[in-house]
């Protein structure tokens, strides 16, 4: 399977999550028999150093890759969410003061992490699942938040 860098780097995410990766050539592994993604050592290995992976000792004294978490203040930049936004969102609709974007399968979460963090104005909150998230926008602000969401995913 072909997928795009941001894709393969959610794949090895989710990977770290559910599985104890102890080396690259296990991920490498782990791509190709559970992901059926073809990716080599040193490509791997770029990733986990892009996504700020770490090797982390856990009960039994292995090392693991772990990927930590972006602290909720850490700020995403326009471009950046500019940029997933267009990657990943592929509808959008209104209800109210409540936006639904949906994303593909796996990818909602990547979306409204960087919603929170990049300060779009009239945003109270995003809720994600699995391939939909839920934006809150401020009161009467809906449309003026789905119209400037589709800007962004360039929907409109």
């Amino acid at each position: 399977m072909s997928l795009s860098k941001t894709q393969r780097q959610h794949r090895i995410g989710q990977l770290l999550t559910s599985h104890a990766v102890q080396s690259q050539v296990q991920l490498v592994e782990l791509l190709a028999d559970v992901e059926d993604i073809v990716a080599t050592q040193a490509t791997v290995s770029r990733d986990l150093d892009e996504m700020g992976a770490v090797k982390v000792r856990v009960a039994g004294g292995q090392s693991i890759y772990a990927v930590p978490e972006h602290p909720a203040d850490q700020f995403a930049p326009q471009n950046h969410l500019r940029r997933l936004m267009g990657e990943w969102v592929v509808e959008a609709n209104r209800s109210g003061d409540l936006v639904v974007l949906r994303t593909p399968p796996g990818s909602a979460h990547v979306v409204a992490s960087a919603l929170d963090r990049s300060g779009v104005e009239n945003v109270v909150g995003t809720v994600a699942g699995d391939d939909t998230l839920l934006v809150i926008a401020s009161e009467r602000q809906g449309e003026t938040v789905l119209r400037h969401l589709e800007d962004l995913a360039g929907l409109l």
